[in-house]
């Protein structure tokens, strides 16, 4: 990002999408970061996204002089404290010293190492030497761009992690290795609405890009030693696909604890008690009551109880304190 026309140009572009993703990311953390480090920052989006979400003290590092030039820049314009340092991964440079609440990292691990599988294993090695600077009970949220290819090859780095120990924050309510990887033709990403800024849709336009919506893949770790988080009692499944409507019917892919299955509720069996399920949207965690096995998925009926126990870019709620009984 040396370059001050492109610079210019994710700025008035890439910067608000990259800012929106995060912040729709960041709904999920179980606590608020005080401390905040954002690796490959550019000029800032995610630091700026974790400062509106609460952050007191945030550190950009980028090996981008300009980038972190116009970071600071945009810093000083908006009243806010952001401190800057040069961090250059394709150099081998070493992390920037200190403990974090919360590591962001934005649309950077698919720049290095190459491309395909072998990437893989270095993505996750570096992962690891970032969660090392993780304080207990904060997170490392990666964002990706939400095409297949870059998608599933987060999911592979998840699943190398997953193997070693490490817990999964968020989207995951499974804890095996990923079912999306089963069929080359899957992934699995985020995508939520998106009131579009006015410059973003005009640019959108102009370059045949779509943007209607805020589309990632995105993957919160917990630090190494922490045990997965625990949900809340119920059937539950995140809804990891679009509206897959047929004739009279509704359909979603839901991916929970026991792994990616096909839900289905056809409209003559709709009631108040499942009517939420044909409202769904991307990224919902719903607990289901009463179905039964159907092909490769379950089938919803009358009897089906449906609740959305989080809606996409909230995170999942833990299973209510035991109450204390009388004496």
């Amino acid at each position: 990002m040396d370059d001050p026309r492109l610079l210019g140009a994710y700025l008035l572009f890439y910067w608000p999408v990259s800012y929106a993703q995060a912040r729709q990311a960041l709904g999920e953390l179980p606590n608020r970061p005080r401390q905040v480090l954002d690796l490959g920052s550019g000029p800032g989006p995610l630091a700026f996204a974790a400062l509106d979400a609460g952050a007191k003290e945030v550190t950009a590092a980028d090996r981008s002089k300009p980038a972190l030039a116009l970071a600071r820049s945009l810093a000083t314009e908006a009243g806010e404290a952001l401190a800057t340092r040069e961090w250059d991964p394709t150099r081998k440079a070493p992390l920037p010293e200190g403990a974090y609440d919360l590591i962001t990292m934005g649309h950077v691990l698919n720049e290095l190492y190459g491309t395909g599988d072998g990437a893989i294993a270095p993505r996750a090695a570096l992962l690891e030497q970032v969660l090392a600077q993780v304080k207990k009970g904060g997170s490392l949220l990666v964002l990706e761009p939400a095409l297949r290819e870059t998608s599933r090859a987060l999911l592979k780095v998840r699943d190398v992690l997953v193997g070693k120990g490490y817990a999964v924050r968020a989207p995951c309510l499974f804890r095996g290795n990923c079912p999306a990887l089963v069929k080359e033709s899957d992934w699995c990403h985020a995508e939520r609405p998106w009131p579009m800024p006015r410059v973003v849709e005009e640019l959108a336009r102009a370059a045949g890009l779509h943007k209607e919506s805020l589309k990632m893949s995105y993957l919160m770790l917990a630090p190494a030693g922490e045990a997965w988080p625990e949900p809340p009692p119920g059937r539950l499944f995140r809804i990891v696909s679009e509206s897959l409507e047929g004739k009279g019917r509704q359909r979603y892919i839901g991916c929970g604890p026991e792994g990616r299955l096909g839900l289905a509720l056809q409209e003559k069996h709709r009631t108040e008690k499942n009517e939420r399920f044909f409202k769904l949207q991307r990224g919902d965690v719903l607990s289901v009551t009463e179905t039964e096995p159907k092909g490769d998925g379950l089938a919803l009926d009358d009897r089906t109880e449906v609740r959305v126990v989080a809606p996409a870019g909230r995170g999942v709620p833990p299973p209510p304190s035991p109450s204390k009984e009388s004496p």
